[in-house]
């Protein structure tokens, strides 16, 4: 019996109790390969000295001061460093707990930026479908996962959607990758136009989409045409970055891929690395200065905001990143991981797509591959593929829905920053392993 309201109730779930490296024990001694991150989270893997004796320090220090009060040392040099790494024009931290209360205080951020500078009519956030940007109500309101949606319909914002950039699922035969960019990209003008300019605040994107739709990169353009139309119509561009960011693509931000700059930035999971919670918006000089210059205050706010110890975890999260090089260990291991997993399920009957960057990378799983047809959700074929990892000592990240929000399939693999080229083969050998057994389960 437990006294925990667990998020899933019913499953008895393993207890962890050690970590050692990329792996994770359990009480009764198995381990677990970590080659999901938890959720895009663990880049450092489980048991950090460096980190440790960082949380430890500064709890000896002083672990919390309120930032009503107080500023702290950590949260100052955090910033710092981020700014200092950051695309030409973020120049400031605003620091959460967490990736939904970073997207939840970027949505607000903007809207209170145009009340700043004279523009009160601005109001609108226009988003993505198969994205997710958290569960709080104004970061569900602007995702498009329609299976965490469904049932808060009624308490969600008014947030419209345009199509995602998922070129397996979008692109005409006919089309270059180039162009099928520009037309989904033209979509955003086609709703401002709709909306009517004088009402958007912002448009919200993921760099590169995440769990919903399981590793999908943007194709060649896209990004800088959305960056095009938003100056075109004054409109504030928001990337979320909470689960891509960090180094998790093989640069410390995504964007830096795409050649532009967002006017506000999301940040999480592997900002901390999951040795303490730790979000934080990132945003352009323009922006600040208009709070500044006007009201001086920005009306929003949490407990644990800027919180010394959680600071301090991400300033030696960050730092070992940078010291220790291993942003090029992400772009080669995943090279090597993307090799081996084309390698070994790429001619898979039910593998339809290999995708994604660096150590962020989806498989989708398909009932017939040369149609792309996707299995019958009552299958649930993620949840068995999850059930089977674990069982094979692999942890890896599968969702359901990859389509649109009901069916389609895939399998998100983000392990750590540390894996060496033998993790890579006991990934793949492991996930071969697990979904052969799942396929010959249902009968594919």
């Amino acid at each position: 019996m437990t006294s925990v309201f667990h998020r899933q109730i019913g499953p008895t779930l393993p207890v962890a109790v050690r970590g050692d490296g990329v792996f994770i024990l359990d009480q009764e001694g198995r381990r677990y390969l970590d080659a999901s991150g938890g959720a895009a989270v663990s880049c450092l893997g489980h048991s950090d000295a460096g980190v440790r004796k960082a949380i430890t320090q500064q709890i000896d220090a002083i672990a919390f001061a309120h930032t009503s009060f107080f500023t702290n040392r950590p949260m100052e040099e955090l910033a710092a460093e981020l700014v200092a790494s950051a695309p030409a024009g973020l120049e400031k931290v605003y620091f959460v707990s967490g990736g939904s209360e970073a997207v939840e205080a970027a949505i607000k951020m903007a809207r209170q930026y145009f009340l700043e500078i004279g523009q009160a009519s601005r109001s609108r956030i226009i988003a993505r479908r198969q994205s997710y940007h958290g569960n709080t109500i104004g970061a569900l309101s602007a995702g498009g996962n329609e299976w965490r949606r469904a049932q808060f319909q009624p308490l969600l914002l008014d947030v419209p959607h345009i199509s995602p950039c998922y070129a397996y699922r979008g692109q005409r035969p006919d089309e270059t990758a180039e162009a099928y960019g520009l037309r989904v990209a033209d979509e955003l003008e086609t709703e401002i136009r709709r909306l009517g300019p004088e009402t958007v605040a912002a448009f919200i994107a993921e760099t590169v989409v995440g769990a919903t739709a399981g590793a999908v990169p943007p194709v060649p353009g896209y990004f800088r045409r959305i960056r095009e139309i938003c100056d075109r119509y004054g409109v504030l561009l928001i990337l979320d970055e909470v689960m891509c960011g960090m180094g998790r693509t093989g640069t410390l931000f995504a964007c830096e891929q795409e050649g532009i700059a967002p006017d506000l930035l999301t940040i999480a999971k592997g900002l901390g690395a999951g040795y303490q919670p730790i979000g934080a918006v990132m945003v352009s000089g323009r922006i600040h200065d208009a709070f500044a210059k006007g009201s001086g205050f920005f009306q929003h706010g949490h407990t644990y905001m800027g919180h010394a110890t959680a600071c301090a975890a991400g300033l030696a999260v960050q730092r070992a990143i940078r010291e220790r090089g291993l942003l090029a260990n992400v772009r080669e291991r995943g090279a090597e991981l993307r090799a081996a997993l084309d390698a070994r399920l790429g001619g898979g009957a039910h593998v339809g797509d290999i995708r994604g960057r660096g150590l962020f990378i989806g498989i989708e799983l398909v009932a017939d591959r040369p149609s792309k047809e996707p299995f019958d959700p009552a299958l649930r074929v993620a949840a068995r593929v999850k059930k089977r990892g674990m069982e094979n000592g692999l942890m890896c990240y599968p969702m359901g829905g990859t389509i649109d929000g009901r069916r389609g399939d895939h399998v998100l693999l983000a392990p750590p920053f540390i894996i060496e080229p033998h993790h890579v083969g006991e990934i793949v050998d492991k996930l071969g392993t697990t979904l052969d057994s799942v396929m010959a389960e249902i009968g594919g």
